[in-house]
């Protein structure tokens, strides 16, 4: 079994950062993809980031150049840096790990308002 936990959420003004952190403990397999999702009121979770065990990433377009992934794999930890924050980031964002089967975490809200 495998457990994520995430961490880093809250409240920012537009243009501000903000960074997640996701823990994942358990049978981890040496090869897996994390990322980060999220989910908008009323609207559908939508990727926003993965990372693969070597390191490979894919993004959302609409957070090229925002936002960074990246993952410490001796912790097992999942990262997402986010920069330049809008009001349309606002969500609640979900960590996954993805081995065999897909496993997430129970999301961290992020809100970005003025």
């Amino acid at each position: 079994q495998v457990q994520l936990v995430e961490s880093g959420g809250g409240l920012v003004q537009p243009g501000g950062s903000l960074r997640l952190s996701c823990a994942a403990s358990g049978s981890i397999f040496r090869f897996n993809v994390m990322g980060w999702y999220r989910q908008a009121p009323g609207k559908e979770r939508e990727l926003v980031a993965t990372i693969t065990s070597h390191g490979g990433t894919n993004y959302a377009d609409s957070v090229k150049g925002r936002f960074t992934i990246s993952r410490d794999n001796a912790k097992n930890t999942v990262y997402l840096q986010m920069n330049s924050l809008k009001p349309e980031d606002t969500a609640v964002y979900y960590c996954k790990l993805s081995q065999v089967r897909d496993y997430w975490g129970q999301g961290t809200q992020v809100t970005v308002c003025s």
